[in-house]
Parts: C-alpha cells; structure tokens; sequence
C-alpha cells in the first residue's frame, strides 16, 4: 500500500438541491489523479464527522474521499439525499482532482445496505456503474434505501451485482453481527459472483477507526492503537477497490 500522503480536507459543501453538506478529503501529492470513494454514514442522521477518521486516512492512503450528510429519517428514507450525492460525484469528482473512471460506492451499517443494493440494481440510482461497492459492517437481509428488496432477497431470485462486492465486518460487532455479511459473501460464492470479505477483530465503530461514547452517543475518533489498526484496514480495502 502506498505510503501516507498529506491531506486536504474541504469542508461543508453542498452537493444537491436538498442542501445537504459533503465533506471532501484529498491527498495533497497524488502523482497521478486517485480514485474517488463516496462513503455512506450509517443511521444517524447528519452524521458525517464519524466517517472522518476513516475518510481521512483512505485519503492518506491515495483516494479522494467523499462524506456526505443525508438523513435515513426523512420521509423518503434518505433516497433523495443518496441519490443526490452519487450525482455530485459523477459529476464533480473531477473537480476535486479525482478519477472519475474509479469510483468506490461505499458505506458503513445502514449505508453499506444500500451500496450493496446499487450494486445488485444499478438502475435504481441511474444506471451509471461504478468500479466497485464496499460495504462496511452492513445488513443485507432487509430492504435498502432505493425501494429495493434485500440484497439476500435479490441474490436468491437469481440477481447479480453489476460490479465487484468487498464486504468489511468486525468479528466482535454486537450491533450488526458479523453474521450478515458472511450470509451474502456465502450467497455469492455459491453463484460464482465477485465478492470478497474481510473480518477484523473490532466491533461496529472500531471497523471504521471510532468508538462509541455513550456521553454524546455517538461514534468518535479512536485512540486505541488496535482500534486505529483495524480501521486502516478498511481503509486500504476502500482504496484497492478502485483497482
């Protein structure tokens, strides 16, 4: 993997009609223009600060990482915002210094739900493919974001994702056990369809480089150098997707 690279971190940009804010994280000395990553949060609302120590360190690590604000509790479960930000994306990564000919969709807990679901229907966020889906600790036995079933559901009626799968889970997650993503990796390999999985021994927030502090209940960035450790791994899954 590459060396760490300096980052630049652009704050609070709107990327759609909803108003809704990005963050966008980019190495500084890239040699040649990196991947784009688009990360889902998970359910909170408006949580895009607990995907920042991951972001940051994928673009340590030579991608430029999108976060964007959207909200699972809107009336629209949050498709509108999701969808808006695929579209800034793809039509902005190149702004940012970024591949638009690479792009990871990926997301964490409920955000990783619906990137495995825009793998499986591309249609349902417009068609356009990107290099590859990661999902982050997910559940894929229950229905994504777009309208879609299952991505379990899906796979069993014979669907298949339009681009490769990499799913990440920490083996000790009391919140989203581990459990699911091995179903859809086992799911997959049984179809001969792409798919990886990686485990690391972290829970929910350590898979993604935080911790959950019950005095603001939320996830925040970790200390704990095997936390930190079993965050970069994703880290480096979120920029190898890209190819």
């Amino acid at each position: 993997m590459t060396v760490d690279l300096e980052v630049d971190v652009e704050t609070g940009l709107a990327y759609g009609p909803s108003g809704k804010l990005l963050d966008v994280y980019r190495p500084v000395s890239a040699a040649v223009p990196p991947p784009a990553v688009l990360l889902w949060h998970g359910i909170g609302p408006d949580e895009r600060d607990v995907l920042a120590p991951l972001a940051r360190a994928a673009a340590a690590l030579g991608a430029v990482v999108f976060v964007p604000d959207w909200r699972p509790d809107a009336e629209d479960r949050g498709r509108t915002h999701l969808l808006e930000s695929l579209a800034y994306v793809r039509e902005r990564a190149a702004l940012h210094g970024a591949d638009p000919e690479r792009t990871v969709l990926a997301g964490w807990s409920t955000g990783a739900t619906s990137a495995v679901g825009a793998a499986l229907d591309p249609d349902a966020v417009g068609g356009r493919r990107p290099t590859a889906v990661v999902g982050i600790a997910g559940r894929f036995d229950i229905p994504d974001r777009f309208g879609g079933a299952a991505a379990l559901e899906q796979l069993a009626a014979g669907a298949a994702p339009a681009v490769p799968v990499h799913l990440v889970h920490g083996s000790t997650d009391p919140v989203v056990p581990a459990q699911h993503s091995r179903d859809l990796a086992a799911a997959a390999r049984e179809r001969e369809l792409p798919v990886t999985l990686a485990e690391s021994p972290a829970d929910h927030a350590g898979v993604i480089m935080t911790a959950f502090d019950p005095a603001v209940n939320r996830c925040v960035a970790a200390s704990d150098e095997a936390v930190i450790g079993a965050g970069r791994r994703t880290a480096e899954i979120l920029v190898r997707a890209a190819g």
